[in-house]
């Protein structure tokens, strides 16, 4: 029977439908309804509650919450894909939509911080069935001074073809001051400038609210970053924000660098319930010397500044805000000097889908109903508050670490995040705090030897259980290092990195230890083979002896039933269709392949600049959203997805190369599910 404050009634298909059945037992029940569709409306039922549907669609992470007395649906991408709307329905054929374009880099030497990604957002945008195209920017990479200086990298652009494209302008890049421009970059929001620039960047998408046909209003949201010292300490200055601009250098005695521009509350994504929920920070310019710090990033995921050494590089920004990477800081010598790399976007398309307050048990995250339970999908930090005032019991939860980043010059694949799943977990009423684990930035390139490895994605935390992130792959003949599932091991004899503590091999149909499920990386071999990284349900594959083939990463796992909602894109493709999550990347080689992301992937070749060398397409993503390595001296390898916790791929060249880098590690995710 339902209840929700008094009884409602037995199941739609099941009651009497009559007002003179047994014990008044009248169909319909309302919590039987929210397990059929969302106030799905059948004919046969006595005292139909009236309620008409809205759109029908699928496409990204699917969260639905409450304003008021509305109930929404928004289909959250973090990667690109497509928006597919099947059938129209009653509650006024518009969507909403908020657009964040990938953030620029920080600049180099004495770095200023990147412009965050434009933000464009708008309602009441009409719908039609149609398959829409979403692309989601990705960050501008990490500008790299090996000894003269290096250009800032914009940041992409996010699109959405609706039907006209409709475009959010990726960031500026960061001003550097060792041979680069000293001013930072135009873009959606402006880059920063590097010490000794008079001017800052501008924005290209500047604030400002236009009427768009078909919707009632659009508006863009850019600023200009800051302009750079010209007197001692000579700081550099924060990059744009979608909600302010950046802060211009100081300039005197031991003040930091300029913080990055704020950015904005993402309201579309998760609703009044989580206002805190930000995108599009931008960049921290870099320190200039010992006596002062880098700036901070700007709220909304911008990186924050690095510090006066070559050893603490600008600070990434967070993926999925669009916020600007943290400008390196000085440095002179020795070189390289890396900043920090732009977040990728973020698109988000909302839709009213009844007119009833829906109550969920808890709030955070994205929320979704299927299959009778409620499910709360993390993908960033945040908070799980049970607001019930009573321990929720029978909960399902998957803890995932983030994936270890793949390194370079014959390097190993990165293992993925260590992943932990239970079906009977009691939570106390909350906030209870949830941690997402990045994953670990791929191996850069330099001169050689004393590279380090690549390193390792950080732990993933919720409920008092901590799930390590993965360990990042070796080069040169370096071993792979200790993680939640082990790096892969280079060539030369680079051995396999463990998995930490113990190798446990992941039983997907029933609940992991507490210590959760990992397995270790892939030896490497002579000539020129890497091992592949472990992943979460199976061992990184080593090198063949006396061959150049690289080991594919160890076998992910698939999520259990309750997390494969099909409007959701959640986890990714495997052995026996999607959802998979946790493989280890592939290892690199020479001819004749490297080694696929995730065991059971083909043996894909890579584009290369060998000698008589093939160059067929790159496969970007491979087995659970592994990165797959690449062979010979080919480009950077593929970084892992997303919320995948699986590795990164193995880059075959390195030494003197200082613009090739391993794969990344995806970062983890927290997923929660409890009956409605």
């Amino acid at each position: 029977m339902g209840y929700l404050g008094r009884r409602i009634g037995l199941s739609q298909d099941n009651g009497d439908s009559n007002p003179g059945g047994a014990g008044g037992a009248v169909g319909g029940g309302l919590l039987d309804l929210f397990a059929h569709g969302y106030f799905e409306r059948q004919g046969d039922l006595y005292n139909d509650p009236g309620l008409s549907g809205g759109l029908t669609a699928t496409g990204g992470v699917i969260s639905d919450y409450t304003s008021g007395s509305d109930v929404y649906r928004a289909h959250i991408f973090t990667s690109s894909g497509t928006f597919d709307v099947t059938a129209l329905g009653g509650l006024g054929n518009t969507v909403d939509y908020l657009i964040v374009a990938g953030g620029g880099s920080g600049g180099g030497d004495y770095g200023g911080g990147g412009g965050a990604g434009g933000m464009v957002v708008a309602s009441s945008y009409p719908a039609s069935i149609t398959n829409i195209t979403v692309i989601v920017g990705a960050g501008g990479a990490s500008a790299v001074d090996p000894t003269s200086g290096s250009y800032p990298n914009p940041g992409n652009d996010s699109t959405i073809a609706f039907p006209s494209t409709i475009t959010a302008v990726g960031g500026g890049g960061g001003g550097t001051e060792a041979g680069g421009p000293r001013t930072g970059a135009t873009g959606g929001s402006g880059g920063g400038g590097s010490y000794g620039s008079p001017t800052s960047g501008p924005a290209s998408q500047p604030s400002q609210s236009n009427p768009v046909p078909g919707s009632t209003t659009l508006n863009q949201y850019g600023n200009v970053g800051g302009s750079g010292g010209n007197a001692p300490p000579y700081t550099s200055a924060g990059g744009g924000g979608a909600g302010g601009a950046g802060s211009s250098s100081p300039g005197t005695g031991s003040s930091p660098s300029g913080p990055g521009g704020d950015g904005l509350a993402n309201v579309y994504a998760y609703g009044p319930s989580n206002p805190v929920t930000y995108a599009g920070g931008g960049g921290g310019g870099g320190a200039s010397d010992n006596s002062n710090a880098g700036g901070t990033g700007g709220p909304g995921g911008g990186g924050a500044g690095g510090t006066y050494n070559a050893s603490a590089p600008g600070n990434n920004a967070t993926a999925g805000t669009g916020g600007g990477g943290g400008g390196a800081g000085g440095v002179g010598n020795p070189y390289p000097v890396v900043s920090g790399a732009g977040g990728s976007g973020i698109v988000v398309i909302r839709y009213k889908i009844a007119e009833l307050t829906a109550t969920a048990k808890a709030s955070g995250g994205a929320i979704s109903f299927y299959g009778g339970k409620t499910i709360h999908a993390f993908t960033n930090t945040g908070d799980f508050n049970n607001t019930t005032g009573a321990n929720l019991t029978g909960c399902e939860v998957i803890i995932l670490g983030g994936g270890g980043g793949g390194n370079v010059w014959q390097g190993g694949g990165g293992g993925a995040g260590r992943l932990y799943r239970n079906d009977d977990v009691t939570i106390a009423p909350g906030p209870n705090a949830v941690t997402i684990g990045a994953g670990g930035a791929g191996g850069q390139g330099g001169a050689a030897p004393g590279l380090p490895v690549a390193p390792s994605g950080t732990q993933s935390v919720f409920n008092s259980v901590t799930m390590p992130g993965g360990g990042g792959g070796g080069l040169y003949d370096v071993t792979g290092a200790t993680g939640g599932s082990g790096g892969g091991g280079s060539y030369g004899g680079g051995g396999p990195g463990p998995a930490s503590p113990g190798n446990i091999v992941a039983v997907t149909d029933q609940d992991t230890p507490v210590n959760g499920a990992g397995n270790a990386g892939g030896a490497g071999n002579p000539p020129q083979g890497a091992g592949g990284g472990g992943g979460s349900g199976g061992a990184g594959s080593s090198s063949p002896p006396s061959d150049k083939t690289g080991g594919p990463g160890g076998l992910g796992i698939q999520l259990p039933s309750t997390f494969q909602d099909p409007t959701s894109s959640v986890g990714f493709p495997g052995s026996s269709g999607g959802y998979w999550v946790a493989g280890g990347g592939g290892g690199s080689a020479g001819p004749p392949a490297a080694g696929g992301g995730g065991a059971g992937a083909p043996t894909v070749p890579v584009p290369n600049q060998g000698t008589n060398m093939p160059a067929p397409l790159v496969p970007t993503y491979e087995y659970a959203g592994a990165g797959s390595g690449v062979m010979d001296t080919g480009p950077s390898a593929p970084s892992a997805r997303a919320n995948s916790g699986s590795g990164g791929g193995g880059a075959a060249t390195g030494a003197g190369s200082p613009t090739t880098t391993g794969g990344s590690g995806g970062s983890g995710i927290v997923l929660i599910a409890y009956p409605t």
